[in-house]
């Protein structure tokens, strides 16, 4: 069996600021600005290189300062003039960069940190000083897991020291996947047995705290009291789409260990370069933070043992993942194929994120179309700690007079008819002469499953 190494950072205020640890702020960004502006004249993005030509005049120039600072410092500075270099070439950077921010990154030989006693050890230039920090609950969860770097971070009046701490974990064997499709609105996900859709309001809060910010930014004059209250709506917004991150998160994790499964997430690196609409949705598209809760799912996910892939977002909504035809508009959610499929967007997205996902881990499994869920008692468009999920409705499609061949139904059965999928639990049943259908919740008889290259496209 495979492991894995996870890395989490856990943050740690101090109870006390120490006297001269000011001045150890301000030494330490006067020196990754010199070597910042060394490597930039020079053209040096080796942090070796940068450190062999730099450290000795940096002891003798600092002699009381503990050689790892010169170290760490170094490090740093050879991070942030390659972070701009990459920024350059895509033009989003001019000028030399400058760090201003009051941090300190410390390795394993500048801090000794002791989650028992609650105290940490710090090396500074008048010897090693010991501090106190405000124990939390979280905390307890790191003991046993090694201490790495960390950084020492100034924020107002407050000191924090954020360490990061690694664990080896074994991988679980996975015989499925499932499919996340991470939506503005909510988040989709796609299993061997059904579809599930947690509704997380992302763009609602968003755009609610947006308007907000507006309002006081023309309200408030004074800079001191506005500053105030934009951040105390700021932090606001975020642990409220942090709480839905983590809940939806969770959910999806018990999901993927209750089915064996690995978890397929979209590789939607760079997206934001392609949002070219207007203003409005521009700004939109910016504000919604899918990175972070793919990161959280990640590592959630790792903890617990769970492979995670990410696979091309290219067409994932557009394609049939049945036969792979491109699909059309039928409606305000909903896409139609020739092969008689009519399905949610959202569903679509994670069925094809879920075929592609078995694809890249080389699973001899294919998906069969989900059957339908039982009734449950919904929560429209809230995510408490609860899971939401929407039936499915299992239908005939539009035409009730095609006679399509089963090899088109993906292996499923519905009365020898098509079957539509809904997201949200619609009757989609198409009206007849006696009158609505009656929701399908049985009848459905599972056939062979599909395979997984049929999420690549058949048909231009």
């Amino acid at each position: 069996m495979s492991s894995e190494t996870i890395k989490l950072t856990a943050k740690f205020k101090l109870k006390k600021v120490p006297e001269g640890l000011d001045d150890l702020f301000s030494t330490y960004r006067e020196i990754v600005n010199y070597l910042i502006t060394y490597a930039y004249e020079s053209n040096i993005t080796s942090f070796k290189r940068l450190r062999k030509e730099n450290y000795k005049g940096l002891r003798k120039e600092y002699p009381e300062l503990p050689s790892h600072y010169h170290y760490t410092a170094c490090q740093m500075a050879s991070s942030i003039y390659k972070n701009y270099r990459k920024r350059k070439r895509r033009g989003k950077a001019n000028g030399k960069p400058v760090f201003k921010r009051d941090a300190i990154m410390l390795d394993d030989h500048l801090f000794k940190l002791d989650l028992e006693k609650g105290i940490i050890k710090l090396s500074t230039p008048n010897g090693r000083i010991s501090l106190e920090f405000y124990p939390a609950e979280y905390h307890e969860r790191f003991k046993g897991w090694k201490v790495r770097q960390a950084w020492l971070v100034k924020r107002g009046d407050e000191i924090y020291l954020n360490v990061v701490f690694s664990k080896s974990v074994a991988t679980r064997d996975c015989g499925d996947v499932v499919g996340v499709d991470v939506n503005e609105n909510n988040v989709t996900i796609a299993t061997n047995q059904n579809f599930v859709t947690f509704e997380t309001r992302e763009q609602v809060i968003r755009t609610a705290y947006f308007l907000k910010r507006r309002k006081i930014q023309s309200k408030i004059r004074c800079r001191r009291v506005k500053a105030k209250v934009l951040a105390k709506y700021r932090d606001r917004e975020r642990n409220r789409i942090l709480n839905v991150y983590h809940k939806t998160a969770n959910e999806i994790i018990k999901i993927a260990l209750e089915t064996s499964s690995a978890i397929a997430l979209e590789d939607l690196r760079e997206i934001r370069t392609r949002v070219k609409y207007s203003k409005e949705i521009n700004g939109r598209l910016h504000r919604w933070s899918f990175r972070k809760f793919q990161k959280i799912l990640e590592y959630k996910a790792k903890l617990n043992g769970i492979e995670v892939v990410y696979v091309t977002p290219h067409r994932t909504s557009s394609l049939c993942p049945i036969c792979g035809r491109k699909l059309s508009p039928n409606g305000q959610r909903l896409l139609k194929c020739e092969c008689g499929l009519i399905a949610d967007r959202d569903v679509v997205g994670s069925w094809n994120i879920r075929l592609r996902g078995l694809k890249s881990l080389k699973m001899d499994v294919g998906s069969s179309v989900p059957p339908e869920s039982p009734p449950m008692k919904l929560e429209e468009g809230r995510l408490s700690a609860t899971r939401v999920s929407y039936i499915l409705k299992v239908a005939d499609s539009q035409n009730g007079d095609e006679d399509l061949p089963n090899d088109n139904l993906g292996g499923i059965e519905v009365d020898g008819e098509p079957r539509r999928f809904g997201r949200r639990g619609r009757d989609l049943n198409p009206r007849g002469p006696e009158g609505p259908r009656a929701p399908l919740l049985g009848g459905l008889s599972q056939g062979p499953r599909l395979d997984p290259g049929l999420a690549t496209p058949a048909h231009t």
